[in-house]
């Protein structure tokens, strides 16, 4: 009979009762007799554990299914009901598929900056509003069906949307930018472009001067060029500069590759891409056109 009991047990797959409920560790220390007249590990009357001898001369537990009837080594499901799915892509990664991500994101309006290939706070952002329009937990990492899900909302970026050469959007160019070589400089989109016969050639984020110094507007030409200056007012480096409008040019800062639209120039128009003002410093001729402009 002990043996048809204990097949019983194993067949109807009885789990080890949680801890604190009164129970060992799943396996009976005796067969149960028709004496049980009370469950395993019932309280005595003063509300005290039963004595070893108590537990001695009662089962247990039953050899039946739990309530739960979740076989024995099976884990019990989360608090949430499913386990967090595997991310693909999550907080600290830094990869091309990070990038097509965050470029698919800005296709649909949820990330609204350049793609830099990095997963930080913003990328995780905009996962998060994104999975929420879909329908899908809000975990703010990329899983299979997050990716998935944009996949099919979303199109194959273009090379100038994986890369663009601006983080800001350039603005439609002032008529007085659309002839001969003209560098079209926008307060409104905070962009300069380097056109040619009204065609960009190349474009670069800047910034200008603050209330107090401000950067002056209309249509100038460029006066001078510096490949390594110093403002002697401001005592700061003013590598690539070229002057349009006495004292104020365009030119690198690293100030501003630092710290970006926290701060503001003296009156010139910063450029925080080294490289590309670079290439363009070495275009511009002494004579080109300066449109500064809304």
């Amino acid at each position: 009979m002990v043996l048809a009991a204990a097949s019983v047990a194993l067949a109807a797959g009885c789990t080890a009762q949680a801890a604190g409920s009164g129970g060992g560790s799943g396996s009976p220390t005796k067969a149960p007799t028709a004496s049980a007249s009370a469950p395993t590990g019932a309280p005595t009357e003063d509300g005290k554990p039963p004595s070893p001898s108590d537990t001695a001369a009662t089962p247990t537990y039953a050899p039946t299914e739990t309530p739960s009837g979740t076989p024995s080594g099976t884990p019990s499901e989360t608090p949430s009901g499913t386990a967090k799915p595997k991310a693909l892509m999550d907080d600290g990664d830094e990869t091309e598929q990070v990038r097509e991500l965050q470029a698919r994101l800005r296709q649909l309006g949820y990330f609204d900056r350049a793609p830099t290939g990095f997963y930080g706070t913003m990328t995780a952002g905009s996962v998060k509003a994104f999975q929420k329009k879909q329908g899908l937990p809000r975990t703010g990492s990329v899983d299979e069906a997050t990716w998935q899900r944009l996949l099919g909302a979303s199109r194959k970026p273009t090379a100038d949307e994986l890369k663009p050469s601006t983080t800001n959007q350039l603005d439609t160019p002032d008529a007085r930018c659309m002839t001969g070589r003209v560098l079209c400089i926008s307060k409104e989109s905070r962009t300069l472009a380097w056109m040619i016969d009204g065609k960009v050639v190349s474009s670069m984020d800047v910034r200008f001067g603050s209330e107090n110094t401000p950067t002056r507007e209309g249509t100038f030409t460029v006066e001078r060029k510096v490949r390594q200056d110093w403002s002697r007012l401001y005592h700061t480096p003013m590598p690539l500069s070229m002057y349009f409008s006495r004292g104020q040019a365009v030119h690198y800062s690293a100030d501003f590759a630092a710290r970006g639209y926290n701060g503001a120039s003296h009156g010139c128009v910063n450029v925080r891409d080294r490289a590309k003002l670079t290439a363009l410093f070495d275009q511009v001729k002494v004579g080109d056109k300066v449109v500064v402009h809304w």
